[in-house]
């Protein structure tokens, strides 16, 4: 208990209910003293899967942080302390009093990172930080702002809007984090007060409306001391060498990698493909706009369409192995993987029952799911269950190359460069578009010979596209 009668309450590290047990502290938003509400982001952390923002279950006013930023931080640890409005349980000393005011409410609320959600099994994309919260608040919490306490609380960071998290979109997030500005000290101009982009450029060239109102001395030191550590940089030795950290997603994909090499029995298969007439149907798609308004056509999508095409043909392939039973488990939905690149490392999210959607649909849900991991807000939810997947090596203007299976899938398929070659079409020689498949699947699974027939299946439906239109 504090000295003017608020009870403390501790913040752990949540369960984030995919096998993980810790994650890394990027970026705090928060300092001790700062005035916190029930459901305000006080912290970024990277987990193995994702990096994503924290809620604070509770109202009240920051004690103290337990971990500074760039500390990997086990599940269950306390990392804030805050201390909330109401009566302490009854007179005792300050750490046995601390222990229940934390943990009788969890029964009541869960806390679960953002975009986890609870262990539903069910896939959220993106969900807003009040949707991964469980129950109300516990009783003892006051539901009005704390009473202004001691000095520093007073006048933390004057924000647009007190006690509220302000109002902005990803990308001016993440503008806003590159620039080293807090957004809790910048004037929205958007509607309903949002915070743009011109908002951000105009508090970075002012060196007033950069920090509005700080704490006196500390503050200065405050916000830029938890940058330099929210990414793990080079480390360069007295030889030369440079040492880079591995950790998260890195960290993570490497081990994966590892198991799924060394586990599963990789056969890689390839075929040349002319994909000339899949390209002028990429042309004619975005020209006439018939998917709808600002809906990204791509040959990855294409792509997409014929392999769960080919899937239809050969649902055997969509299957993963389950070594406890060595049972081989064909899955009723394709839960298509889509590589991505992100500045965090390699991640695969998958597009749930990608089979059972139309042209439309696919593009649509393949836009949302590129946009959501370059902005690095990929939910772990959407990284579990895949089932086969593609990686577009070509937009690296690579060939091809052997890909290493998604651990717990059966089959891998990498997208080669289009590229313009001679081609022999209708007794010709003459340039034609064309492309480089490899598909890598797990033997125990799938024989060469369904490896072949799926692999032909869909190099057919690319070289001629109309043939989905017969087998869907």
């Amino acid at each position: 208990m504090t000295t003017d009668g608020r009870s403390l309450r501790e913040f752990k590290m949540p369960d984030v209910g995919e096998g993980l047990t810790e994650a890394e502290i990027l970026t705090w938003y928060v300092k001790p003293g700062d005035a916190v509400t029930d459901g305000q982001v006080v912290c970024e952390v990277e987990t193995a899967k994702a990096a994503v923002e924290l809620p604070i279950p509770f109202t009240g006013v920051v004690e103290a942080l337990h971990f500074p930023a760039g500390a990997t931080v086990d599940v269950g640890t306390p990392i804030i302390a805050v201390a909330v409005a109401g009566a302490a349980p009854a007179p005792a000393p300050a750490a046995a009093a601390a222990a229940p005011a934390e943990a009788e409410p969890e029964p009541e609320r869960r806390e679960v990172l953002v975009g986890y959600g609870p262990r539903t099994g069910s896939a959220q994309r993106r969900a807003r930080r009040t949707n991964g919260t469980a129950a109300a608040a516990p009783a003892p919490v006051a539901p009005a702002a704390p009473a202004p306490a001691p000095a520093a609380p007073a006048a933390p960071v004057a924000s647009v809007v007190e006690g509220e998290r302000p109002l902005a979109k990803p990308p001016v997030r993440k503008l806003a984090k590159d620039l080293g500005i807090d957004l809790r000290a910048v004037v929205p101009t958007g509607p309903n007060g949002v915070i743009t982009r011109e908002d951000v450029h105009a508090a970075a060239n002012t060196a007033a409306e950069a920090v509005v109102e700080p704490l006196a001395a500390p503050a200065a030191p405050a916000a830029p001391a938890a940058e330099p550590v929210a990414v793990a940089l080079p480390v360069p030795t007295a030889a030369g060498d440079v040492r880079v950290p591995v950790k998260g997603v890195r960290k993570a994909t490497a081990q994966a990698m590892v198991a799924s090499a060394f586990t599963a029995p990789h056969v890689t298969e390839f075929v040349q493909v002319d994909v000339t007439r899949t390209m002028k149907l990429v042309r004619k798609l975005k020209e006439s706009g018939e998917l709808g308004a600002g809906v990204r056509v791509s040959p990855l999508l294409l792509v997409a369409k014929a392999l769960l095409t080919a899937v239809k043909r050969h649902p055997e392939i969509n299957a993963s192995w389950d070594e406890p039973a060595q049972e081989i488990v064909v899955r009723g939905a394709v839960n298509l993987g889509i590589a991505a690149a992100t500045p965090r490392g390699l991640i695969v999210p998958n597009i749930k029952d990608a089979g059972s959607r139309t042209l439309s649909q696919l593009a649509v849900a393949l836009g949302e799911l590129v946009e959501t991991a370059r902005q690095g807000k990929t939910a772990p939810a959407d990284m579990s269950g895949g089932s086969i997947t593609i990686t577009n090596v070509g937009v690296f203007g690579v060939d091809t190359g052997t890909p290493i299976l998604n651990p717990g899938e059966a089959a891998i398929l990498a997208f080669g460069a289009v590229r313009e070659l001679p081609w022999v079409h209708k007794g010709k020689v003459v340039p034609r578009q064309v492309t480089t498949l490899a598909l890598s699947f797990d033997h125990r699974l799938v024989d060469g010979e369904l490896g072949s027939r799926f692999l032909a299946d869909l190099a057919r439906v690319l070289e001629h596209p109309a043939q989905a239109l017969v087998w869907s």
